[in-house]
């Protein structure tokens, strides 16, 4: 009864679905897009010393059955011959390993630089997205994308694409010089390939969705993961660390058993192309043998061992394409995942005509605005408001009356659903996003600190900011005073989210951040709902003198006028 009301009270992620669709070259030619700024560079030095390698490797067999075992055949080749073939066909595998060696080293560099470019593009669009795209995903959905969806395409830039490519060359080649040794042979060795191609499609099939199970899984797994971390202290505030044990569990059960299974079917491509394989070299054994013995014929034992070489040359790269085929499944079940994000617009952006700001006094207003973050239950509706340039005002209400949503507005997180909002007597809408946000500062509750020194953190409110800026800002708030007691001062390291200092030092080090940007529109959401009356006192101080003539907003706790500054 209690492990029931356990799995209940436990939050569940929702249902992902398998979506069985066919595979989307347009999607594939998208991903390879990113090829291009390398298309003058790495790519062709890659492909051709593909192609080079390739040659060698495709003239070896020739030059030891027809040429080698041909004289052998015939009788006229010495032991003095024979030596010299076989320094040739060393010399041969030896330029074929230098080649392959340039090959491999600058296919994986073009493939980090690739990797490196999409994970780039992806961050710098997350980084300009709406809050509606974060208020819809949680940390983890996005931290997968980046990191594992983004990685996962790893494997196909570093070795998928040029192998394709060195791949299909190879079997093309080999075909060609089959047909051109003994077409009656070729016939005959080759015509196992459709009843090959009919089965491969039924595994790959098969291939292909659990792979996509395992990306579910995985996805999954890793946003477990990050929730667990980031609500570590609730789960030990309520003894739950059981119960999360028992959910991950489950979690990491579920993505270890669709590991098996894709292993498991992936397996399974191998040992059916090595049978294949097999087939192959008994038909040229029956065969070929027949033809060497048939009159008029024309194979020869030097052709029959030639052919012998390229067919077991020919299933290698057949089995690498399964590998690759693989690969491509996995890229494009991602690839999708990171162009959902990609092409993922941001709700508020600065139009093409948009003003930039110049003299900023910092009056606003808000005329018959009406918003609602779900389009369904209005957070705000028919307000009309004005914030006068260099005065103080105080929002006071419960809960859930609106006050924090005001403030939303009035830095352009979000867009009023009616009505307008009026800096200086201009829509915020007509004026750039970035040059607004540049002369508003935000300090909340809740405040967020970076790993990093303290100084970098202040330094966050403006990135040019001198360090006796960022101690003046510091010292003018009262931060300096706990700064100064620590043993490497501002160059202290603060650790993720601030851990090594409390709630209020965290505030102080947001009130410095806010003042060293030097705004003209101050906004405290509750700022000093977390700090001692002293502190907050000092705080006032250092508000007066440096806020001179700018307009400040606080969003005060229900029924406190918090107007003192």
């Amino acid at each position: 009864m209690m492990e029931e009301v356990r799995k209940k009270t436990r939050f569940h992620y929702p249902v992902e679905q398998i979506i069985e669709k066919p595979f989307n070259w347009k999607q594939m030619v998208r991903l390879f897009n990113f090829l291009k700024p390398y298309a003058k560079t790495l790519l062709p030095k890659t492909i051709l010393m593909m192609l080079f390698a390739t040659a060698v490797r495709l003239a070896i067999p020739i030059f030891i059955g027809v040429f080698a075992v041909g004289q052998l055949e015939q009788g006229v080749a010495t032991t003095q011959d024979m030596l010299v073939y076989a320094a040739i066909v060393l010399g041969l595998y030896a330029v074929s390993y230098v080649a392959n060696y340039f090959r491999i080293r600058w296919m994986n560099q073009l493939g980090q630089f690739v990797i490196f470019d999409i994970r780039k593009k992806l961050f710098d669009h997350i980084q300009h997205l709406s809050h509606r795209f974060f208020d819809k995903r949680s940390a983890g959905s996005i931290l997968v994308r980046v990191i594992n969806d983004v990685n996962s395409l790893q494997d196909l830039f570093t070795n998928g694409v040029i192998n394709l490519l060195m791949d299909i060359v190879m079997l093309l080649g080999i075909v060609a010089i089959l047909f051109y040794l003994s077409p009656e042979l070729a016939v005959v060795i080759l015509i196992i390939l459709p009843i090959m191609f009919f089965i491969s499609t039924k595994l790959r099939r098969k291939i292909r969705r659990a792979w996509q199970t395992v990306r579910l899984r995985q996805s999954r797994l890793n946003s477990h993961l990050n929730e667990s971390i980031q609500g570590i202290r609730v789960t030990q505030a309520y003894a739950q660390e059981h119960e999360n044990m028992d959910f991950f569990d489950d979690v990491n059960t579920q993505n270890y058993e669709s590991w098996r299974e894709a292993t498991k079917q992936n397996a399974m491509f191998r040992p059916f192309v090595e049978m294949a394989s097999a087939i192959g070299g008994a038909i040229l054994i029956w065969y070929g043998a027949f033809l060497i013995q048939s009159d008029g014929s024309g194979l020869t034992l030097g052709v029959f061992v030639s052919f012998a070489f390229y067919i077991g040359m020919f299933w290698e790269p057949i089995s690498r394409l399964g590998q690759v085929y693989n690969q491509l499944l996995v890229g494009m079940a991602s690839s999708e995942r990171i162009f959902e994000f990609l092409d993922e617009e941001p709700n508020v952006k600065s139009k093409k005509d948009a003003k930039p700001l110049t003299d900023v006094k910092g009056k606003m207003v808000f005329k018959d605005v009406e918003f609602s973050y779900d389009d369904k239950r209005m957070a705000l509706k028919g307000i009309n408001l004005t914030f006068e340039a260099g005065t103080t005002v105080a929002l006071v209400g419960h809960t859930g009356s609106g006050k924090s949503t005001i403030v939303n507005l009035m830095s352009r997180f979000y867009d009023p659903t009616k009505g307008e909002v009026l800096l200086d007597d201009v829509n915020l809408k007509d004026i750039k996003v970035g040059d607004l946000r540049s002369h508003v500062s935000y300090v909340l509750q809740d405040t967020f600190i970076f790993a990093g020194t303290i100084m970098e953190n202040i330094r966050f409110g403006n990135p040019h900011a001198s360090d006796d800026e960022v101690m003046h800002a510091a010292k003018a708030i009262g931060a300096d005073t706990f700064i100064s007691k620590l043993e490497n001062g501002y160059a202290t390291e603060v650790e993720e989210q601030g851990s090594v200092l409390s709630v209020g030092e965290r505030q102080l080090l947001s009130f410095a951040r806010a003042l060293l940007a030097d705004p003209k529109i101050l906004i405290l959401d509750e700022a000093t709902a977390s700090i001692d009356t002293e502190t907050e006192l000092k705080i006032q101080d250092g508000l007066k003198t440096l806020l001179a003539g700018r307009t400040r907003h606080n969003d005060c706790p229900p029924f406190i006028d918090d107007t003192g500054f």
